[in-house]
């Protein structure tokens, strides 16, 4: 079964073809940075995570860029309102979208351009498409640099929206000598106060949309395999940075992946709504393993209607995978990671990334991994356990691997070696028929989150979660 992947603008599904043999070039409408992430940006991190790493565990050579954009109206209506500089508020908030990213175990991209570091890029883009006729700079010497609408006829073929339908470009509140309403901004001249950069039609500022196609093309190249991006940013975003680009003569992306929304009671996350929920507010309800499990687990084209008990369900859901694996080490010891995924997951991540469905696969190894465990089936929980751990790696969710395994891993050994104090009382107080006292330990150790069970190998223990 080959790859093939949900493309927005032929509205249909299309085998992937990479533009070179083996390589795949990603790109993903990273953070404006006017504000900290809300789980609604981070779920768009972590699908096109997974995009990536199962592009290279098919052996793709992958170059994923993604951008920020660090600087935008809000982002200077913040800082005016905080009475700081601009770059203080994006820089700030550059980082925590990096710790999110990182927190929930995001694969650092191939480079992470900023807006405001590709202005020479923009000005020759900009040039390229004056040149051509389908964009003007303003009459009135005001430094606003637009967009021709009309002189570009494929408008509207990614959103599949005819140009008459579209409605007034509303990027900038100075209309000034514009040709068409729906014309929309290259580049904003300056206004006194704001920051701004010299180019050969006066001082301003970038567009939104110039800097995506700017620096895209940078470095995938005019012709690129794939854009990512959140359903909202169809139109006008991703519209305006085809047009511009393919309008200037480069191909630009060929395949457009889009990822459903993230709402809550319905309404989109928004910080606007003021229901956004930030990242270090749901790492006090759960581990970021578990955070990541809950925002890949469904397709990565529906919509997510947040919900507590949805969240606490979906961490038990990986808690039954790390238990299974985590007896499975202690009956058997190390467990190498297999080298190919069962063809039943690999099915179901070639048919447009279907996460559910692949695990539905990794939880049916836990099941069976379990009922071979409890039978005594050590070869069976090996195989079982080795496939799991790929599977897993794939969707970014190994507990074994370096990056979970190390959470947290100096306090539990301080844990761990009370819990065994604790533990040995214990069965030094079963062996001489004191249950009183035996109970009595598990039920302080209960009371103090640590969950006790019996096994053949043994008593074991973990956390209490959720």
């Amino acid at each position: 079964m080959s790859l093939r992947f949900y493309d927005t603008s032929a509205r249909q599904v299309r085998e992937f073809s990479p533009l070179r043999e083996g390589c795949a070039s990603l790109y993903l409408c990273g953070a404006t940075v006017q504000a900290p992430p809300h789980i609604g940006h981070i779920r768009s991190g972590v699908n096109f995570d997974i995009l990536r790493r199962w592009l290279t565990h098919l052996g793709y050579e992958v170059t994923f860029c993604r951008n920020v954009t660090d600087i935008d109206d809000k982002i200077i209506a913040t800082a005016a309102r905080e009475g700081v500089p601009w770059w203080q508020v994006s820089e700030r908030n550059q980082r925590a979208f990096t710790h999110a990213y990182d927190a929930l175990g995001c694969l650092p991209p191939t480079v992470e351009p900023r807006a405001t570091g590709h202005v020479p890029e923009m000005i020759e883009l900009m040039r390229r498409l004056i040149d051509a006729g389908h964009a003007y700079p303003a009459d009135d010497g005001s430094g606003d640099v637009y967009f021709d609408v009309r002189s570009y006829p494929a408008y509207g073929e990614l959103s599949n929206q005819r140009p008459d339908q579209v409605v007034e470009a509303a990027d900038t509140d100075r209309e000034r000598d514009k040709r068409d309403p729906r014309d929309f901004a290259l580049w904003k001249g300056a206004k006194p106060g704001e920051p701004s950069w010299e180019t050969p039609w006066g001082r301003g500022r970038p567009g939104w949309h110039l800097e995506c196609s700017a620096m895209a093309t940078k470095y995938l190249g005019p012709s690129f395999d794939i854009h990512g991006g959140g359903l909202d940013l169809v139109f006008p975003h991703h519209e305006n940075e085809q047009a511009q680009s393919r309008a200037a003569g480069d191909g630009f992306a060929r395949y457009w992946l889009h990822n459903g929304l993230l709402a809550v009671g319905g309404e989109k996350m928004s910080k606007s709504l003021g229901n956004s929920l930030r990242i270090p507010q749901m790492l006090e309800k759960v581990r970021p393993v578990e955070l990541r499990y809950y925002l890949g687990q469904a397709h990565y084209r529906s919509t997510i209607d947040y919900s507590d008990a949805a969240l606490q369900e979906a961490a038990s859901a990986y808690q039954r995978i790390e238990g299974f694996l985590t007896r499975a080490v202690e009956v058997l010891g190390e467990i190498t990671p297999a080298a190919e995924v069962p063809e039943a997951f690999a099915e179901a991540l070639d048919d447009d990334l279907g996460v559910s469905q692949a695990l539905a696969v990794v939880h049916g190894h836990v099941r069976e991994g379990n009922t071979a465990l409890a039978a005594g089936g050590k070869e069976r929980v090996r195989e079982l356990a080795s496939e799991l751990r790929v599977m897993l790696g794939v969707l970014g969710l190994d507990p074994l691997s370096d990056l979970w395994a190390s959470e947290g891993q100096g306090l539990r050994e301080v844990v761990d070696a009370l819990v065994a104090v604790a533990l040995e009382q214990r069965q030094a107080a079963r062996g001489r028929k004191d249950y009183a006292a035996a109970d009595a330990i598990r039920d302080r150790l209960t009371e103090a989150g640590v969950v006790v069970e019996d096994t053949p190998q043994g008593p074991r223990w973990d956390l209490r979660r959720g």
